[in-house]
């Protein structure tokens, strides 16, 4: 997750209405008749699908094959190092955000999300944990970049301390202030910086930051050769660039068969 959460993005779904033709329990689940019951699809997806699941599980397997192949390519002491986002990268906040579309109230504002770095319990993404505890058994420099409140940071600490992720130190978690290029320089910096991973294209490149839609996916294009390789992307059907983009439908007449 990167700063841009903090600007009005909302995930475009077709949920609503599916809303009005569920039962009350149902409804109260998903937003009841509010604006933010178009949110519930992606949530539903990303918090209680199977099939996300398997992708996280799938993408950490990547990254811990790539980083080996690093690590045996770089040889005995090469100070490597990898950076990685932590929202919907290696924790999930899913929680908070369903909390809110329950409450009617637009997690995109952002507003109550200094109260869920204080208090909340992220869980951490399936794969995350062993994937780290790899690179730090191998003498890995691990780095968590993230957009999360500076002045939150002795409880960012606090949470992935609680959940028993390796390196957590005050110099190794680099949260909101410096654009995250600042930040991967001072990686640079020290270490010979192997691999990146996160949920939005933002947390790989500066390139992409004031990129419109049709701009990412041209750089995509461009910088294909990193994904898989050392940048290593995680799904996130919450939020994101995407969720205000206008879909494209098949134009054929509508029929029934």
């Amino acid at each position: 997750m990167r700063i841009a959460r903090y600007c009005n993005i909302a995930v475009a779904t077709a949920f609503t209405s599916l809303a009005f033709m569920t039962s009350g329990h149902a409804v109260a689940q998903d937003g009841g008749g509010c604006e933010q019951a178009e949110y519930a699809m992606g949530l539903r997806y990303q918090q209680q699908s199977a099939e996300v699941i398997a992708m996280q599980r799938q993408t950490f397997e990547l990254a811990t094959f790539r980083l080996e192949q690093q690590i045996q390519s770089h040889g005995e002491n090469a100070n490597l190092a990898i950076m990685t986002d932590l929202d919907e990268t290696i924790i999930d906040n899913g929680a908070l955000l369903v909390r809110d579309m329950q409450a009617c109230h637009d997690f995109t504002s952002w507003d109550t999300w200094k109260h869920w770095e204080r208090e909340g319990q992220p869980r951490l993404i399936p794969g995350a944990k062993a994937f780290l505890d790899f690179a730090d058994q191998h003498d890995v420099a691990i780095y968590y970049v993230s957009d999360r409140y500076q002045e939150n940071k002795s409880d960012t600490l606090a949470t992935l301390k609680a959940l028993a992720l390796p390196q957590v130190a005050d110099d190794h978690v680099l949260l909101l202030g410096p654009p995250k290029a600042e930040r991967r320089k001072i990686v640079e910096n020290k270490h010979t910086l192997v691999m990146q991973l996160g949920d939005s294209l933002h947390d790989f490149s500066g390139e992409f930051g004031d990129a419109d839609l049709k701009q990412q996916r041209a750089l995509v294009n461009k910088h294909a050769k990193h994904f898989g390789q050392d940048w290593i992307v995680l799904p996130n059907a919450m939020y994101g660039d995407w969720s205000e983009a206008k879909l494209t439908g098949w134009n054929a007449p509508f029929e029934y068969k």
